[in-house]
C-alpha cells in the first residue's frame, strides 16, 4: 500500500552524499560559465534571437517553425519505424528461409553503414525514384488554399512536401532496422512452450502471434522501444544534411546569419531536451501500465 511503512522505506532519500554531488555539479556548471565568459570574451545578446522564435505579430519564427517540423518528422517517423520494425522483426523470426534472409539483409545493410552515408544514398534514390511515383508535386499544386493550410500545419510547406516525405522515409528506414532487432529479440525471448501450447489448441500462426506471443513480447520490449523512439527524435537532426528544414537546419542558418552561435545552440539544446524529457516521462508511465 502507498502509505505503508514498506512503501515509505522504498522511497528514495536525499542524503549528504547527494548534497555533495549536487553541489559539485552546480560548482562545475558555474565554472564553465565563468570560463566561457572570461576566456572567449563572448558578448551575449539574447534579444537577437527572439524574433526567430516568435515574431512580433505572434506568429512562429524560423526556429520555432523548424522545431515543429522536427516534432512532425519524429511522430510520423516513429509510426513508420514501428511498422517496419514489426514487419521485419516477424520476418526475422519466421520459419521460412526467404523472409529471414530478407529481414537480416535489411538489418545488416542499415547497421553496418554510417548514418550519414545511408541518408545521402537513400535520399537521392528515394527522391528521384520513389517520391515522383507518389505524385506529391501534383498533389501540392492541386491543393486549395484551405487544403494547403492543413498540409502546412500537419505535414510541411506544400512546396517542400516531396522533400519532407523523402527525408521521413529515410529516417524511418534507418530507425526501423533497430526496431526490427528489438522486436526479434522480444519474440524470441518467449518460451517455445508457448508456441507449442498454442499449436496444440489449434491456433494458427497469425492467431498465435496476436493472442499469445505479441502481448507477452510487448511487455519485454517496451523499455528498449521507448529508448529507441527517443533516439529517433535526436537522430532526426541527420536529415538537416539533405536540406530538410527542421530544427537543426534552421538553427545552423540562424547562427550564421545572426552570429549568435551560443545563444542559438543553447536554445536548440533546450528544445531537444524538453521534448525528449517529456517523451521519457510519458514512456516511463506507459511502461508501468504495460508491466502492471
Amino acid at each position: 500500500m502507498p502509505g505503508s511503512p514498506a512503501a515509505r522505506a522504498d522511497r528514495p532519500r536525499f542524503g549528504w552524499l547527494d548534497a555533495v554531488i549536487l553541489a559539485g555539479v552546480v560548482a562545475f556548471g558555474a565554472f564553465i560559465v565563468y570560463r566561457v565568459d572570461s576566456v572567449l570574451y563572448y558578448r551575449w545578446n539574447w534579444s537577437r534571437l527572439w524574433p526567430y522564435i516568435v515574431q512580433p505579430d505572434g506568429s512562429p519564427g524560423l526556429l520555432l517553425g523548424g522545431f515543429m517540423t522536427t516534432i512532425r518528422l519524429s511522430l510520423y517517423g516513429i509510426v513508420l519505424a514501428a511498422i517496419l520494425g514489426l514487419v521485419f522483426g516477424l520476418m526475422r523470426t519466421s520459419r521460412r528461409l526467404l523472409p529471414r534472409l530478407l529481414g537480416r539483409a535489411y538489418v545488416e545493410l542499415v547497421r553496418n553503414m554510417p548514418p550519414l552515408v545511408f541518408i545521402f544514398i537513400f535520399y537521392f534514390f528515394i527522391s528521384s525514384q520513389i517520391t515522383p511515383l507518389l505524385g506529391l508535386d501534383r498533389v501540392a499544386q492541386a491543393l486549395s488554399p484551405g487544403g494547403a493550410s492543413v498540409v502546412r500545419v500537419f505535414v510541411a510547406d506544400p512546396r517542400l512536401l516531396e522533400n519532407f516525405v523523402s527525408g521521413l522515409i529515410c529516417l524511418a528506414l534507418f530507425e526501423g532496422a533497430y526496431v526490427t532487432e528489438i522486436v526479434r529479440a522480444g519474440v524470441q525471448s518467449i518460451d517455445k512452450g508457448q508456441w507449442e501450447a498454442a499449436r496444440s489448441l489449434g491456433l494458427s500462426y497469425v492467431r498465435t502471434l496476436h493472442k499469445v506471443i505479441l502481448p507477452q513480447a510487448i511487455r519485454r520490449v517496451a523499455p528498449p522501444l521507448a529508448g529507441q523512439f527517443i533516439t529517433l527524435i535526436k537522430s532526426s537532426s541527420i536529415v538537416s544534411l539533405i536540406s530538410i528544414q527542421e530544427l537543426t537546419f534552421t538553427a545552423t542558418e540562424i547562427a550564421v546569419t545572426t552570429e549568435r552561435v551560443f545563444e542559438t545552440w543553447i536554445v536548440v539544446a533546450a528544445m531537444y531536451f524538453s521534448v525528449c524529457y517529456l517523451c521519457s516521462l510519458a514512456f516511463a508511465r506507459l511502461e508501468r501500465r504495460v508491466q502492471g
